[in-house]
C-alpha cells in the first residue's frame, strides 16, 4: 500500500472518529448497475480498509457461481462520505468498493473494474477522460402507478412546487457529499426533472451517478413520494435520457479543441465522434439496457435514434455544443442516446472504448446534419446514409453479441453475464400478456 493510500486510510479513520460514525455502508454495483450494499460497524473499519470484507458473490446478479462464490469488498478510501440524512450520534457513512477475488486480484465481474481497465488504457495513451451526464427522472406519488406531481413543462417555474423543494434538498445533499451540481430544472414531460452534475473524471462520475440516483430516491421517499429513472414511464410523453458530455484531456489541454477548425474540433475529436457513431449499435444494449429503454428511443419525442452528428441539431445522436471564445476547456461532445437506468460504469466504458477505437483507426467523420431529421422521410434518410439505432432490446443484444470491441472492453465475464441477463429479460417480456393486449383483443377475438 503506497503512502497516499496509507494517508487516506488514516484520514478516513480520523473522520469516522470525529464525526461520530458508527456504521459504514459498503457500496458496489451488480452487472446491471443496481446499487448493492452491506454495513459494517466502525470497529471493523480499520480491518476492512486493510483486508476488505468477504461476502457471497453468488447472491449478486451476474457475479459468481455457487462453486466460486467468495469475493471481497475492498473499500476505496477516496469515496468516504457521511450520508446527509445520517443522525448526529451513531452516524452512517458510505464508501464505494472494488470487488476482489480471495487472492486479492480484481474480480472480473466488477463493473468498476471494467471502467478502471479502459481508463488505464486511455491513461497509457496520455488521456484523461472527463464526463458530465444529464440524468433525467420523474417524481410520482407512489411506485404503484406513474401518477404525476405536476403538469409542468420545460424550465417551468411554479409556486408551491413540491418538486422544487425535493430538487433543492437533493442538491444540498449532493454538495454535502462533495458532488458538484451545475443546475437543475423541470424537464419537458409532466413531473419530469433534471439535476446536472459538474463534469469530472469518469470513475468519480460513475460513483457520483450511483450516489445521485440513490439520493434522488431517498429524498423523494422521505417526503412520501417516489422518484423513478425508468426511461419511459408515461405513454405519449418524453422519456428520460442521460445525455453524456465527454472530452479527452492531455494534461491541462483539451484534446478536442482546435482553434483553426471551422467547428473548433480537433482531428482527434472528429475521430472520436466517428468511433461513437460507428459502434453505436453495438454499445446500445449497454447504454439502453432495458426493454423499456426502447419505448423512449422512438422518433417524435426528442430521443436521438438517428446515427448522425451536428452542432445545433438536437435530433442527432451526437451534438457538439457551440464553442464560446475563451472556453477551450469546455469543448466537448454530447452523446444523447443513453438513458439514466444504465450501469454508468459500463456505459462510460463502452463510450470511451468506441471513441478510442475511432482515434486509433482514424475513422472518417461524415459532414454534420443540421436539419431536423425527425421531419425527413425514410427515402431522404437512406439517401443521406443515416441509419437508426436498434428498435428493441433483442436487436440491440444481437449487435452487442457480434462486437469484438464490446467483448474486449467488458471482458468475457461481464460480456457473457450481461447478455445472459438481457436474453432472460427479453424472453419474459415477449411472452408476457399486457393490459393493452387484453383490452384490445379479448373483446373481439
Amino acid at each position: 500500500m503506497n503512502k497516499k493510500t496509507d494517508e487516506m486510510k488514516e484520514f478516513v479513520l480520523k473522520q469516522a472518529r470525529e464525526r461520530n460514525i458508527k456504521f459504514i455502508r459498503l457500496w458496489f454495483t451488480d452487472v446491471q448497475g443496481i446499487l448493492k450494499s452491506f454495513s459494517i460497524t466502525v470497529e471493523e473499519l480499520e480491518g476492512a480498509l486493510s483486508e476488505g470484507m468477504g461476502f457471497d458473490g453468488s447472491s449478486i446478479e451476474g457475479f459468481s457461481r455457487i462453486e466460486e462464490s467468495d469475493v471481497m469488498a475492498m473499500p476505496d478510501p477516496n469515496t468516504f462520505q457521511v450520508l446527509p440524512w445520517s443522525p448526529g450520534e451513531n452516524g452512517v457513512a458510505r464508501m464505494f468498493c472494488d470487488v476482489l477475488n480471495p487472492d486479492g486480484s480484481n474480480f472480473e465481474g466488477d463493473p468498476r473494474w471494467v471502467l478502471k481497465r479502459i481508463l488505464k488504457k486511455a491513461s497509457d495513451l496520455g488521456y484523461t477522460f472527463y464526463v458530465g451526464p444529464e440524468l433525467e427522472f420523474f417524481y410520482f406519488k407512489s411506485d404503484k402507478s406513474p401518477e404525476v406531481l405536476d403538469k409542468g413543462g420545460y424550465f417551468d417555474l411554479t409556486t408551491k412546487d413540491v418538486a422544487s423543494d425535493l430538487r433543492r434538498t437533493t442538491i444540498l445533499y449532493l454538495e454535502s457529499m462533495g458532488i458538484g451540481v451545475e443546475y437543475s430544472h423541470h424537464e419537458v414531460a409532466p413531473s419530469q426533472h433534471e439535476i446536472d452534475l459538474r463534469y469530472t473524471d469518469a470513475l468519480s462520475m460513475a460513483d457520483n451517478a450511483m450516489t445521485y440516483r440513490a439520493i434522488v430516491k431517498e429524498v423523494a421517499s422521505k417526503n412520501g413520494y417516489y422518484a423513478s429513472f425508468m426511461p419511459k414511464p408515461i405513454f405519449g410523453e418524453n422519456g428520460s435520457g442521460m445525455h453524456t458530455h465527454q472530452s479527452l484531456f492531455k494534461g491541462d489541454k483539451n484534446l478536442f479543441f482546435d482553434a483553426s477548425d471551422k467547428y473548433h474540433l480537433s482531428i482527434e475529436a472528429k475521430y472520436y465522434i466517428a468511433g461513437l457513431l460507428k459502434h453505436s449499435k453495438e454499445l446500445c444494449a449497454i447504454t439502453n439496457q432495458w426493454v423499456n429503454s426502447y419505448k423512449r428511443l422512438v422518433p417524435g419525442y426528442e430521443a436521438p435514434v438517428y446515427i448522425s452528428w451536428a452542432r445545433r441539431n438536437r435530433s442527432t445522436m451526437v451534438r457538439v455544443p457551440m464553442y464560446k471564445p475563451g472556453k477551450e476547456k469546455a469543448t466537448r461532445i454530447e452523446f444523447r442516446c443513453p438513458d439514466p437506468a444504465c450501469n454508468p460504469y459500463l456505459a462510460f466504458s463502452v463510450m470511451l472504448a468506441a471513441g478510442l477505437e475511432g482515434i486509433k483507426n482514424k475513422y472518417t467523420l461524415a459532414d454534420p446534419v443540421e436539419e431536423n431529421i425527425f421531419e425527413w422521410d425514410i427515402k431522404k434518410r437512406q439517401e443521406a446514409g443515416i441509419e437508426t439505432l436498434p428498435d428493441n432490446l433483442f436487436e440491440a443484444v444481437k449487435y452487442m453479441e457480434g462486437s469484438k470491441l464490446i467483448k474486449d472492453t467488458l471482458g468475457n465475464h461481464v460480456f457473457e453475464k450481461f447478455i445472459e441477463n438481457k436474453k432472460i429479460e427479453w424472453d419474459r417480456y415477449r411472452t408476457y400478456v399486457t393490459d393493452y393486449e387484453i383490452n384490445k383483443y379479448l373483446p373481439i377475438l
